[in-house]
Order: structure tokens, then C-alpha cells, then sequence
């Protein structure tokens, strides 16, 4: 595409192209710059074709900018500038990091200097950042304040404990988040985490983040001639904006660190503000971390999460965290089942079984999708003491009516994991509910068990008829009255999980092909209405039958290559047939998530 201003035609290279990316390249590095990614690039060209100016634009910010010296007396910035502005006009600003030496050309295209740092200024044509600082003006005025800056990947005790020893020494403490939505939990949950472990001390106000924090994934490096710099130099534009923008806006004296034993980029950080930030009337005192043995710290938990342990990760985190590491294991179970390959007629890593809507990459967009409601139903039924089971069941009915409409508009409409939302969302609103503290793992399995019959039965009851209750949950889904389906499995908590899948996959837990093996006990017994749909009841009988003799014939002394060989025979014959056992899969994520949490 062309546009021409003034005397100059500019055009946006397809960068898509290796041709047309090495030649931006190769303009770049003659002027002593490097290429970074960039959602467009434009370019004015000489006669000959070569490039005598150009620039790229990533989402706000321009970047990888630069005249040939040919032609730097031409004045082509500008009109670069210009149409890189118009391609991001959707964005309420634009921003640029250059050089220090290129402040005064910038200036002159109506931008403005935020930050500067002795290798890099950032500069902005909006005033957003001033909108911003105006928010935080009317919390200002009080004798001795101090702040917080935290990511809170997700908010741990030691969170809590700077928090709690920062107040011994101000008498008001303003918290902000960053508001980067990079981390592992949104930056919605890691604000409500702050919000909810503070809610009982007036001293403490949690402030909305912003995006005015500098880091590694904001911060182009790309005019940098020593790419060692770069940490520090993005260290330095983010402490220099807080010292002038943040900090007088709050109208603090003091900013509260944890000590940093682990991570020497962070340490680095904690040394630059104690030097920097007392040159502008701010006082940065740092705060020895909470150690148990080792520092208490976000990524522990995250690790714990990783392996599957929520009593790790709890006792890591206060209470009020507790339900967002439930909403992310959640979505870690539906991970796992997806990415456990040679699962028949089923989407996987190795193919997409018996389905020509969904592959892989679909269904990693649906669970992505679905995270953030997992967090908005664990939190609303954290608040369902005292409830009316019908009010409480009425409220979770909506949410998981309003996760399956973001699923649907992510997927163009395809059901991925409607089964899942309603299995997940009843496990996951059951363990919200649950005063873990005070139950054994037995009576707290009983209580899942329990309490997920009791939702799903009001759920269902309050949308049907009474006297269509139970003809629906037992044979309108699977046109068998003997037939027992997902839904009539939830109207009893899922006895089957408890009684029969959950034990298994315990007792497998490990070993290869575990989940698979699992899942095999689930086909074996689950009415799987997926089946009975794209099939027939009959065909659904013998697909019970053949995960049955299958499980039966793979004793565990039996090696890989067997197991493998089964499984592969099963999943072509299914994915020929168009068979699916959907149902089943949504029961091998809820028993992987009940293992999780009752461990």
C-alpha cells in the first residue's frame, strides 16, 4: 500500500516477506540500528529502489527509525512519522524511546519528553500520562505516605509481609500493580488479590496501574549499540518517570522494596532507586524478604503450581489468593488433557482426531479464553455464604452462559470446551466454597462431591421444568433411560471421579502413558453423549467396550511401543469413523483438576 505526502510516495513493506525484511535490515544496520519486531514498517525509496527513510510502529510505540545520510537533509522523518501516527490512531497516544540526541527533532513532530536516562529518552504525543498523574493527585495530602510498586505473579504472604512492615513506617501506603498483562494471572487478578489481602486496614489504598512502567517488554533496544545496557537503561527511563510524574503526583516521601537475595536484575533495580530516587525527595527503604527455610517468593508458588500442588502453593499465599490458583489449575488441567497426544478421536498435539473444525492452536485459544472466567467464578462463589443455594446456582449459571460466549466469538462459533465450562466451573465454585483449613482431605473430597451435585442439580432444576428433570438428565441427552451421561454424573457430584477415576489416575500418576490410561477408564465408563451424537447409542456401547478391553489387554509390564501401538490403532480407527469422545475428555481435565486440589 502507497500513500504520498507532499512530494514523497511511502509505502508499508511486507515484512512477512524474508526479501523485503533483509533489505530493512540491511537499511537499519547501515545506520547503526537493529530490526525489532514491528506490526508495520514504512519506507520512502530513492530512485534506484534503496530506502532513504523509514520506521515501524508496534502496537503504540514507533520504533526502528532512521534516515539514510544521504538524505537527512531532506526532512523524510516527518512524513515517516506522519503515516506511522495514522496506522496507530486507534491507540488514544504514541510513543517513542530514541536516542537523547534525537529529542529536538521529535519535539518539533509534537511529541514530549516523559523519561530520560543517559542512553534513552521516551517521549509521547498524548496526555495520558498527565490523565493519568491527575487520578493519583486526589489521594495526595497526607503527612507521611509511601508506596508500593508490585507485580504480585500471583500475591504471596511475603507480599502481605511488605506490606504489613511498610505500615509501621508511614502513616498511609498506596499499592499499585503492575499493569502489564504479560504475567501468568491477568493483571484483573492480581489486583483483586491486592485489594481483597488489604481490604481491612483503611491505610492502605490499591491503586488502578497503569501503563506507565518500563520493562524489558516495552523497552526497544534496537538503537542501543551495546545491547548490555539495555536492562539498566530501561531501569533508569522507569525510575526517572516515577521520580518525576508517579511520585509527586501521590505526593509520597517514601517507596518500599523487598530485599532480592535471588534475582540479580531485580537487585540491580533495588540499588538504582536507593541511588536515584533520594535526588528527587523520595526515600527508598528496602524491606528484608520473608524467608521460611528460602524466600517466600511468586515464583515458588508458580513452580508449585506447575507440579500440580495446591497445598504447595497455598501455604504459600494467603486465603484470598486461594481462588485464583484455583482458576489457573483449572486451565492447567484443560492444558494437560489437550497437549496428552494419542488420545482417540480426539485434538491433541499429534492431529486433530475425528474433527475438521478444531486443531490444536483452536483449542489453546479456547482455554486462554476461558482463564479469566475461571478466576470470575471462583470469586463469585467465594461470596456465596449464607446464599440461597438458588440464588447462588443462579449466579454461576450466568457466568458459565457468558464464558461460553467468549469461548464461542474466540472460536468462530466451535464448541470446544462447552462440556468443560460446566464440569470445571461446578469443581471450581464447589472448592471456592470450601474452608479447606478446617477439613481433612476426606471430608473435604466429600464436601466437592457434595456441594457439585447440589449446584448442578439447582442449575438444572431451575431451568427445567421439574417434571422434565429427571427424563432429561437421564435420557434426553443419550436416548437411553439406562444411559449415564455428564450431566446426570453431576447430579451425584460425580460419584464415578471419586470412586473410581480419581483413585486410578493416582495410582498411575507417573508412569507412562498415565493419562491415557486414564482416560481409557473414563471411556469405559462414561455415556459419552459426544459419541452417542456423532455415532449412535450402539456405537457408544462398543466404544465403551473397546477402551475396556483395551486398558485390560496394557497390564503395566507391558512396554511403550505396545502401548503406543494400541492407542495409535484406536485413534485412526475413530478419527475414520468421525467418532469423538468429547465427553470424556472433559472428565479426564476434571479428574486431573480434583487431583490438584485434594492431594
Amino acid at each position: 500500500m502507497m500513500i504520498t505526502y507532499g512530494n514523497w510516495d511511502i509505502q508499508e513493506m511486507p515484512m512477512g516477506s524474508p526479501l523485503f525484511r533483509a533489505k530493512v535490515e540491511r537499511f537499519l544496520g547501515a545506520n547503526g540500528l537493529r530490526l525489532e519486531e514491528v506490526d508495520s514498517y514504512c519506507v520512502i525509496e530513492g530512485p534506484e529502489g534503496e530506502i532513504l527513510a523509514g520506521g515501524g510502529i508496534q502496537k503504540d510505540t514507533l520504533k526502528c527509525l532512521a534516515v539514510a545520510e544521504s538524505a537527512r537533509s531532506e526532512g523524510l522523518l516527518a512524513p515517516i512519522v506522519s503515516r506511522l501516527l495514522e496506522i496507530g490512531s486507534d491507540y488514544p497516544q504514541r510513543k517513542v524511546f530514541t536516542k537523547p540526541a534525537n529529542r529536538a527533532i521529535f519535539e518539533s513532530l509534537g511529541f514530549h519528553l516523559v523519561a530520560s536516562a543517559p542512553e534513552a529518552i521516551l517521549l509521547t504525543d498524548g496526555k495520558e500520562l498527565d490523565r493519568y498523574c491527575q487520578s493519583l493527585c486526589q489521594h495526595s495530602g497526607h503527612a507521611r505516605a509511601g508506596v508500593i510498586v508490585m507485580n504480585a505473579n500471583p500475591f504471596t504472604r511475603g507480599h502481605a509481609y511488605l506490606i504489613e512492615k511498610a505500615l509501621e513506617q508511614v502513616d498511609r501506603l498506596f499499592v499499585i500493580p503492575v499493569r502489564e498483562d504479560v504475567s501468568r494471572f491477568p493483571y484483573a487478578e492480581r489486583k483483586a488479590m491486592m485489594v481483597a489481602a488489604t481490604a481491612d486496614d483503611p491505610r492502605v489504598t490499591v491503586l488502578e496501574g497503569s501503563e506507565w512502567q518500563i520493562s524489558a517488554l516495552t523497552f526497544p533496544t534496537y538503537f542501543l549499540k551495546d545491547l548490555s545496557t539495555a536492562a539498566e537503561t530501561q531501569m533508569r527511563l522507569d525510575i526517572d518517570l516515577f521520580a518525576r510524574h508517579i511520585a509527586p503526583a501521590l505526593g509520597i516521601s517514601v517507596r518500599f522494596v523487598g530485599s532480592e537475595p535471588l534475582d540479580e536484575l531485580t537487585a540491580r533495580y533495588n540499588a538504582l532507586m536507593q541511588r536515584i530516587l533520594p535526588e528527587h525527595g523520595v526515600e527508598v527503604i528496602e524491606i528484608p524478604r520473608l524467608t521460611e527455610g528460602e524466600p517466600v517468593s511468586a515464583s515458588s508458588v508458580r513452580a508449585a503450581l506447575d507440579e500440580g500442588s495446591f497445598s504447595q502453593a497455598a501455604a504459600l499465599t494467603p486465603s484470598t489468593t486461594h481462588l485464583y490458583l484455583l482458576a489457573d489449575l483449572a486451565a492447567q488441567a484443560l492444558r494437560q488433557e489437550l497437549d496428552t497426544p494419542l488420545k482417540p478421536g480426539l485434538v491433541g498435539p499429534d492431529g486433530s482426531g475425528a474433527h475438521s473444525d478444531m486443531d490444536y492452536a483452536l483449542m489453546q485459544r479456547s482455554i486462554r479464553t476461558l482463564r479469566p472466567w475461571f478466576g470470575r467464578i471462583a470469586s463469585a462463589a467465594s461470596t456465596f455464604h449464607g446464599l440461597p443455594m438458588e440464588s447462588a446456582s443462579q449466579a454461576l449459571r450466568q457466568l458459565g452462559i457468558n464464558a461460553e460466549k467468549a469461548m464461542l466469538a474466540a472460536t468462530g462459533g466451535v464448541n470446544t470446551h462447552r462440556g468443560a465450562i460446566y464440569s470445571l466451573g461446578l469443581a471450581i465454585a464447589a472448592a471456592s466454597a470450601a474452608d479447606q483449613r478446617s477439613m481433612d482431605i476426606v471430608d473435604y473430597q466429600a464436601f466437592m462431591q457434595t456441594t457439585m451435585g447440589k449446584i448442578s442439580h439447582s442449575i438444572i432444576s431451575n431451568t427445567l421444568k421439574d417434571s422434565e428433570l429427571h427424563r432429561t438428565a437421564k435420557s434426553s441427552a443419550t436416548g437411553n433411560s439406562h444411559a449415564k451421561g455428564a450431566r446426570e454424573m453431576a447430579l451425584d457430584g460425580y460419584k464415578e471421579l471419586y470412586e473410581s477415576w480419581l483413585p486410578y489416575y493416582r495410582s498411575v500418576k507417573g508412569r507412562p502413558y498415565d493419562r491415557q490410561r486414564t482416560l481409557l477408564l473414563i471411556m469405559s465408563t462414561l455415556d459419552d453423549t459426544c459419541v452417542i451424537k456423532r455415532a449412535s447409542a450402539e456405537r457408544a456401547w462398543q466404544v465403551k467396550q473397546e477402551a475396556a478391553d483395551l486398558l485390560e489387554k496394557m497390564p503395566d509390564q507391558v512396554g511403550n511401543d505396545v502401548w503406543s501401538e494400541g492407542l495409535r490403532r484406536l485413534c485412526d480407527q475413530y478419527a475414520t469413523e468421525g467418532i469423538s469422545c468429547g465427553g470424556a475428555a472433559d472428565m479426564l481435565a476434571l479428574t486431573i483438576f480434583i487431583d490438584t486440589i485434594t492431594s
